[in-house]
């Protein structure tokens, strides 16, 4: 029989899990949502966060809680630079070409985070060391948890709750939705769409940075992780609904439980479980759990 403090931390740690999925796949399903682009480099992004975070600490030498503002700001600059100058000419071209222009962004990426902080012989992964503040455990019951872990927990619940006042409650997320609904509209009330545009690409890349920085006390960094990623993301996105922020932090919260458990009792078939949520949601509510039904779907 399972016991109950055994049980708690494993929804600890799925929590956790989800957490850092929907770090990311917020601000992809954002992008998505607004902008209709389908930015397959969002796990690079993710990936440029967790080097940020290690250049700043272990080159630059600033405190972690430093690095973890500066470093997302960075690549939301970058996701900023990245709409303004290049995706912004394939909007009309489809998600085809939006997909083709940012595959390539990740063979770019991919290469630039070789040679800067992985070639002439340095060490293909780089770590980044958990604060000493937060480099405890807590125990439940006789269960050891990391304090690191609760730290993210409660990052992913702040900005969750952050991005729903955002969106639902402010003047600018009024603008935002309007924005997604009727670009032509929004325009002929004198407001500038193309920078609306910018700033939800930079904020959704912030989103991945956020995540980029939080793993890699974790995860540590290495070129290629954001390959990795941005596969659960989408799987979130399309589980959550297109443009459903808050049908990305369910799907997450899901995906995180499923893959937990999976993992605890049926180790060797634990995403299993995870793409059949996805394959039902496709057959039966393709257009997600919160997403708008759009035509036929």
């Amino acid at each position: 029989m399972l016991e109950l403090s055994t049980l708690f931390i494993q929804v600890l740690n799925g929590l956790t899990f989800a957490m850092f999925l929907y770090l990311i796949a917020s601000g992809l399903t954002l992008i998505l949502g607004v902008i209709d682009v389908v930015n397959f480099a969002h796990g690079s992004l993710y990936m440029l966060g967790a080097f940020f975070m290690y250049s700043l600490i272990n080159e630059i030498g600033l405190n972690f809680y430093l690095a973890l503002l500066l470093a997302p700001i960075g690549v939301g600059l970058i996701g900023i630079l990245l709409e303004r100058f290049l995706l912004r000419h394939v909007y009309k071209g489809g998600h085809i070409l939006q997909l083709l222009l940012t595959y390539g962004l990740v063979l770019v990426f991919g290469d630039a985070v070789r040679m800067k902080w992985s070639g002439h012989g340095q060490e293909f992964v780089k770590s980044v060391s958990t604060p000493e503040l937060l480099d405890g455990t807590f125990y439940f019951l006789g269960q050891a948890f990391p304090v690191y872990y609760m730290f993210v927990i409660c990052s992913g619940f702040i900005v969750a709750a952050f991005l729903w006042w955002f969106l639902e409650k402010s003047p600018w997320g009024s603008i935002i939705r309007a924005s997604a609904t009727n670009r032509n509209m929004v325009g002929a009330l004198g407001i500038n769409v193309n920078i609306i545009y910018s700033l939800i690409f930079g904020f959704g890349s912030f989103l991945a940075g956020i995540g980029g920085v939080l793993a890699s006390p974790v995860r540590a960094a290495y070129p290629g992780m954001g390959v990795e990623v941005v596969v659960q993301c989408f799987i979130v996105v399309i589980i959550g609904g297109f443009g459903s922020v808050q049908g990305a932090f369910i799907a997450a919260l899901l995906i995180g439980q499923l893959e937990v458990f999976g993992i605890m009792f049926f180790e060797e078939l634990s995403m299993v479980f995870v793409y059949v949520l996805l394959l039902v949601v496709i057959l039966f509510k393709p257009s997600g759990l919160f997403g708008k039904k759009i035509g036929e779907y």
